[in-house]
């Protein structure tokens, strides 16, 4: 019996249980009986068109706001956008009145699988997949409430879970942000993310995320593909939660990152490096990687070489779990000798994504939760912009931008003809006052209505 068949009835068992018992169950709005009548006698109906109109919308592209707003969705998509649009008798209109409206957010970099109290080097021995998966299932609901209707989610430690999380919430069992999953990180023996933190005589055969040297990582690249992942995310340096090897040291060989790329390159697909240290930032960039994640160390050479590839792999800081850590630590359970690597680590982050912002880098915006709370995303926006960005490049970070890096340009990031509905809004100018993203009252996907705590609607 393979891991897959093992773990994958346990997962549906837990995303059924899930989806009972989640109170918050978003529905389509503007559906009607007779609609329901047409669909069960076997014609497709008509989309629902639905009118939304605000103050103002920032687009995600970077541009002046438009003022006021007014997006036409039928369906799951913008069919038109502009300061008036003509409203038809049978059509909704959602009158967010002085609120801002903006696309749905994007995370790069999250973990919503399992529970943000255990420590993930306890997980294999105090926990399940089934209790990832219920705890995955609560914290994307979370997540997409806080506005972030999108993520690319950086592996569990129990295997695929992210995988069977993604395709429940695509096929409607439990809400949730659109997902793009790692299914199964990439890691050397012993370095950051060796979750066998017990003794040698236990052992967990489930999980088989190690891999050393070039064809054992080509193997690794390929199993994660098999079964589900939609790119790979490898541990090019030590962690900051880690007992492994140090944040600053080089864990993966240039060779070893190498045979990832080039195998994930096959499939089509990209390779997130978790890198800390500069010379596992730069060995991931010569490497040809997607996505340098974290890239606390990040010095001028990487820098250099960043801006050489023309967009090629982009810098994606996590600069709020610093701040979280501190807070939170003791109370989730984050050994000692962690905490104070995460001390350790925290000026030379905030130092490397200043030389980022000096050289004008294109930075993608990512939180690393559960290090922070789920629903807390959007504090990373305020601290980048006490670090020197402007709201506005803060916000084409986490939308148009991520979009970009994600390959999802086409579909997300931001809000235009043909491009999925997914809208939030907020009641004050985030452009004035970013923390605004931080009290989200208003969150659409895909012409959904998820969270409603600021509209006016009324039918013409």
């Amino acid at each position: 019996m393979t891991m897959r068949h093992v773990i994958r009835p346990i997962l549906r068992r837990a995303i059924t249980l899930a989806a009972r018992s989640l109170l918050c169950v978003a529905v389509p709005i503007g559906s009607t009986g007779a609609q329901a009548g047409r669909a069960q006698a076997g014609r497709a109906p008509a989309p629902d068109v639905v009118i939304v109109r605000a103050a103002r919308l920032i687009d995600g592209r970077g541009g002046a706001p438009l003022e006021p707003a007014m997006v036409r969705i039928e369906g799951d998509r913008i069919t038109a956008v502009g300061r008036t649009l003509p409203v038809a008798a049978n059509e909704r209109v959602i009158d967010l009145g002085a609120a801002t409206l903006l696309p749905g957010m994007i995370d790069l970099h999250t973990h919503l699988t399992g529970r943000r109290s255990v420590h993930w080097e306890d997980a294999l021995v105090k926990t399940t997949p089934a209790f990832d998966a219920l705890w995955g299932a609560a914290n994307a609901l979370v997540t997409l409430q806080a506005g972030f209707t999108t993520c690319r989610d950086m592996g569990p430690t129990w295997p695929y879970v992210d995988v069977e999380l993604r395709n429940a919430i695509d096929a409607g069992a439990v809400p949730g942000p659109r997902m793009m999953v790692a299914g199964n990180y990439v890691s050397s023996t012993g370095g950051a993310g060796d979750a066998r933190q017990f003794s040698i005589y236990v052992d967990v055969p489930l999980v088989r995320n190690l891999a050393d040297g070039p064809q054992e990582i080509m193997k690794a690249v390929r199993t994660n593909f098999k079964h589900g992942s939609d790119f790979i995310k490898i541990l090019a340096s030590g962690a900051v939660l880690s007992k492994g090897i140090e944040p600053g040291a080089q864990q993966y060989s240039d060779e070893e990152i190498q045979s990832a790329v080039t195998e994930a390159a096959r499939w089509g697909r990209q390779v997130a490096s978790h890198s800390h240290g500069a010379s596992s930032i730069i060995a991931s960039i010569k490497g040809g990687v997607r996505t340098i994640d974290h890239g606390s160390y990040l010095n001028d050479e990487a820098v250099t070489l960043l801006k050489a590839g023309n967009r090629r792999t982009f810098y994606v800081p996590t600069l709020y779990t610093s701040v979280s850590i501190e807070e939170d630590g003791v109370a989730i359970n984050i050994p000692a000798s962690e905490l104070e690597r995460s001390r350790r680590i925290t000026q030379v982050q905030n130092a490397g994504f200043r030389r980022a912002l000096a050289a004008g880098l294109p930075i993608g915006f990512a939180t690393d939760a559960a290090v922070i709370r789920h629903g807390d995303n959007a504090r990373e926006f305020a601290l980048r912009v006490s670090l020197g960005e402007s709201p506005m490049q803060s916000i084409v970070s986490a939308t148009s931008l991520n979009a970009e890096i994600m390959g999802w340009s086409d579909r997300v990031g931001s809000v235009e003809v043909g491009k999925f509905a997914d809208l939030v809004a907020v009641t004050g100018n985030p452009l004035v006052d970013i923390t605004e993203l931080q009290r989200v009252g208003f969150v659409m996907k895909g012409g959904v209505v998820v969270v409603d705590a600021m509209r006016r609607q009324s039918a013409r």
